[in-house]
């Protein structure tokens, strides 16, 4: 069994998170911005679907990336050279939100349920929360978003409408990530497609660890903006 949380409860130990299903830590409470900002800073994050309550997570391994080891195969390296996309910071977040909220290929329904959309939105309004685009010809076709915490910054979801959209989004991402200061990627759960671009999963003890260094350490910068095509390559 697992907790369930009220709207006072704080989040059990993380040693408490079930191996099967991995790291399912508790079940209830809200998505206030108090609780949220308090559950990534303490390595937790919500996932869950419509209809069921809110589950909260904390895997054991975590899944993160270094800015610093970022992975840039050839074919992604001649593709982040052409002049034809641009990639902008904080400047369509809800519009990103919906676009990795429609239901993929391979899955029915989204786990980015109108409560988490609500309340992310209200994230991104109080500064916490931040997303990437990708445009091509003027339409968004790529993009992810998280939430920025320190050095730390917490992937949620990311999405493509072309080929490699969202790894675009992400590599140039990453590099303006580490060029501000940031330490650490947190991608949550592997997949090839993260580990293609150089994630690699460590102990959840030596994840919280890392955040209980890296979060209270503010890095001062203005988050909306658009980055110049040749920023990239004069970076690698």
């Amino acid at each position: 069994m697992i907790p369930w949380l009220t709207e006072q409860n704080e989040f059990p130990p993380l040693s408490q998170a079930l191996r099967d299903p991995d790291g399912l830590l508790a079940a209830g409470g809200d998505l206030n911005e108090q609780r949220l900002i308090s559950a990534y800073a303490q390595g937790v994050f919500p996932w869950y679907s419509e209809g069921e309550p809110i589950l909260w997570w904390s895997p054991d391994p975590r899944c993160v990336l270094y800015p610093d080891q970022l992975h840039i195969s050839r074919s992604l390296r001649k593709t982040l050279r052409k002049a034809e996309y641009r990639i902008t910071l904080d400047c369509a977040f809800a519009d990103v939100m919906r676009a990795c909220a429609a239901p993929r290929d391979d899955e029915d329904g989204t786990w980015i349920t109108a409560e988490m959309f609500q309340a992310y939105c209200h994230l991104h309004q109080q500064g916490w929360a931040h997303s990437v685009e990708l445009w091509r010809d003027g339409a968004l076709v790529g993009g992810l978003y998280g939430i920025g915490l320190g050095r730390v910054f917490f992937g949620e979801s990311m999405f493509s409408r072309v080929r490699d959209g969202s790894k675009i989004a992400f590599a140039w991402f990453v590099e303006q990530l580490k060029n501000w200061g940031y330490a650490l990627v947190d991608c949550q759960v592997r997949s090839e497609h993260l580990v293609s671009l150089g994630a690699q999963e460590i102990p959840r003890d030596a994840f919280v660890e890392a955040l209980a260094e890296l979060v209270p350490q503010p890095v001062s910068h203005t988050w909306q903006m658009e980055l110049e095509h040749d920023w990239f390559e004069c970076r690698r």
